[in-house]
């Protein structure tokens, strides 16, 4: 009987060609994977030993448990460096300022002039939920009652909340208010004064406690004062273009607080 050679003698040559070069890669992944898991127990151990060790080694210990965790967990060679470096500075500055207590209170006073009645600045002042359309930094404002409002802000990459209970509040007058929170807090008043029937000057005086590492460093800065500042420049800002210009349309809570209650409640 004849066989036929050609095409299919061909292929058969190349599957067994392709078997051949599978085999010889199998030896070569099995050492692959052999290496993956040795390292990966190193990696493991190398962990263990430094989360032991962290709490006596100082700010360079526990930057270093951080890069080899970042590691283990599969981020780049570059974005461990960039978490052993922002460790090592954190851990250096808590060694410094101290963790998790009470800084020193900073006062901080700040007045602006509004070109626009003290009436309407005064009401444009307690619509707390138009806020976060204007002020940079604020997120969020949720009043639960007259006296009680829910803050959220926007603090470099990440956010703090806190709750404002208002003591006292006469329209046209002035508002003070206590707030606490678990990442600083701020005691304070706001009055306003007439200059003129359309010039209305604003005096704001807080009392900031910082509470936690970050808050106590840029407490030294006076970054809040900064914040302060500008925040009021964004509220006249909005008073002169939006509300000076539908005055109608700024309505006002023009109740009475007093002790914490409220006396007067206008429907």
């Amino acid at each position: 009987m004849k066989l036929r050679t050609g095409p299919i003698a061909g292929a058969a040559a190349g599957a067994g060609g392709a078997l051949a070069a599978l085999s010889a890669r199998r030896p070569a992944r099995r050492a692959l994977a052999g290496l993956v898991t040795r390292l990966e127990r190193r990696l493991d151990r190398a962990v263990r030993s430094l989360t032991a060790k962290a709490e006596q080694a100082g700010p360079l210990g526990k930057a270093a448990l951080a890069g080899v965790k970042a590691l283990q967990e599969g981020k780049s060679p570059f974005r461990a460096l960039l978490s052993f470096g922002w460790t090592a500075l954190k851990e250096t500055l808590a060694g410094i300022f101290g963790r998790g207590r009470k800084g020193k209170l900073t006062n901080i006073v700040e007045q602006i002039d509004v070109g626009a009645p003290r009436r309407l600045v005064y009401d444009q002042w307690t619509r707390f939920q138009d806020y976060p359309s204007f002020m940079k930094k604020v997120v969020s404002v949720d009043q639960a009652d007259e006296a009680r409002l829910n803050w959220k802000a926007k603090i470099f990459w990440s956010a703090r909340t806190w709750e404002s209970t208002i003591k006292e509040q006469v329209p046209d007058e002035h508002i003070v208010w206590r707030s606490k929170g678990p990442k600083g807090y701020a005691h304070g008043s706001v009055s306003f004064h007439e200059v003129t029937p359309d010039l209305t000057r604003v005096l704001l005086v807080l009392e900031y406690h910082p509470v936690g590492l970050f808050e106590r460093t840029g407490n030294l800065w006076r970054a809040q004062g900064r914040r302060t500042r500008l925040e009021l420049k964004h509220f006249r800002r909005h008073v002169m273009t939006q509300a000076l210009l539908h005055p109608d349309e700024v309505e006002g809570w023009r109740g009475e607080i007093r002790d914490g209650e409220t006396v007067t409640n206008p429907k």
